[in-house]
């Protein structure tokens, strides 16, 4: 889910920092994670949509004018909020929490009311209403006088109750009057002495049967989780590319198929609120080209008669990151849910769009099931490593 800001004005530069190295494990606390479908139906075109909305694209050329699903298909952590428990979007694209899209939020005894109002526009959906302070719990952590949203007018949220919000705190300026910007729950969970580095893991699972509702993934706070991961984490520096340094962007050093080049050094951001994986859609024309597919007009699909035999891969800070074709691929136990037609092969790799100032290039879940995650706020970069 990623929160629309002002620099969308301006053209993304490219700069190209990373590095690769063993990492330590430090204490840390973990919390599972749910994966979610809300919503009525689950349809390819609208999850597209939102996909692409959610960054500020025009979805018009890649589903015409079909309309996003209301957060289909997504990962859920169970917040309380005073006396309260939410599930909340877990969301490395934005950076506030707020509450109330579903359940609603009532102030109890441990809840200031700051007098601000906040509002936080997401492309794919919006959000505003009062900015209180409360007591929040997260995996038996307790945060106290958290900046919370009280939601009371959202579009876009139905079958969840908010996001808790794990991207850089630049992304709060101006989404609460009167502040310049808000600590994050990590801001404050190390700023409160309950975690000793600013350090996020993200491990989720892909479902592989027609199954839902999994509690398929977990959050690692304040350090990594090795029983999550095999071999060597390899981390590259936070970028400096204007936009895509608001968020947590990363330089791709170049992505192949079947070992051959799709596209060059390109910025991308790592979200966890994006289903699928986008990336610039030149790179896309030449995957398909390259692996005999096609954008399947019914779905909005990248779709195969064959299932391809080559292996995608991005290349970061020198590592090659592959996804085989059974990963960048729906599973076949998953078509009827989707309303998918047997006989074919669809992919989760989609374009992102011509032009880099529109946030063309994103690491969504599709990828990171397959990949432990870091997000490294204390040295500035993001980390990848084998799921175990």
């Amino acid at each position: 889910m990623v929160r629309l800001t002002s620099t969308f004005l301006f053209l993304a530069c490219i700069v190209s920092a990373a590095v690769s190295t063993p990492v330590a494990t430090s204490d840390f606390h973990t919390v599972p994670l749910v994966k979610k479908v809300s919503g009525k139906t689950k349809s390819t075109k609208a999850l597209i949509a939102r996909d692409l909305r959610r960054f500020n694209i025009d979805a018009a050329a890649a589903v015409g004018s079909e309309a996003a699903t209301n957060e289909d298909d997504t990962y859920v952590l169970a917040t309380q909020v005073g006396t309260q428990t939410f599930e909340l979007i877990v969301d490395t694209g934005s950076s506030n929490t707020w509450v109330g899209s579903g359940t609603k939020y009532s102030p109890g005894s441990t809840a200031t009311n700051t007098g601000k109002t906040f509002s936080v526009s997401y492309g794919s959906g919006t959000v505003s209403g009062t900015e209180f302070t409360d007591n929040v719990v997260v995996g038996g952590l307790t945060i106290t006088k958290q900046s919370i949203g009280d939601g009371t007018r959202s579009s876009g949220f139905e079958g969840v109750d908010g996001i808790i919000g794990f991207g850089p705190v630049d992304l709060t300026e101006d989404t609460v009057s009167g502040s310049t910007t808000v600590p994050t729950v990590m801001n404050n969970l190390l700023s409160q002495g309950t975690i000793s580095t600013q350090v996020l893991g993200v491990s989720f699972a892909p479902e592989s049967g027609a199954d839902e509702d999994d509690s398929n993934g977990e959050l690692t706070l304040g350090g990594t989780d090795t029983s999550k991961f095999t071999g060597t984490m390899t981390f590259v520096a936070h970028t400096t590319a204007s936009l895509y340094t608001d968020y947590w962007g990363i330089t791709v050093s170049g992505i192949t198929f079947n070992g051959a080049s799709l596209s060059g050094s390109a910025s991308a951001i790592v979200d966890t609120g994006t289903t699928l994986i986008y990336i610039p859609t030149a790179a896309y024309n030449s995957f398909l080209s390259a692996s005999g597919g096609k954008t399947d007009s019914e779905t909005g699909l990248a779709s195969w008669t064959t299932l391809p035999t080559g292996n995608f891969a991005f290349t970061i800070s020198g590592v090659s990151f592959t996804l085989t074709p059974s990963q960048f691929t729906i599973p076949t136990a998953q078509y009827a849910d989707w309303g998918l037609t047997s006989g074919k092969f669809y992919g989760w790799i989609q374009p992102g769009g011509t032009v880099a100032a529109d946030l063309n290039f994103i690491i969504g879940q599709k990828f990171l099931e397959n990949y432990y995650s870091v997000f490294d706020t204390t040295n500035n970069r993001v980390g990848f490593a084998t799921r175990a």
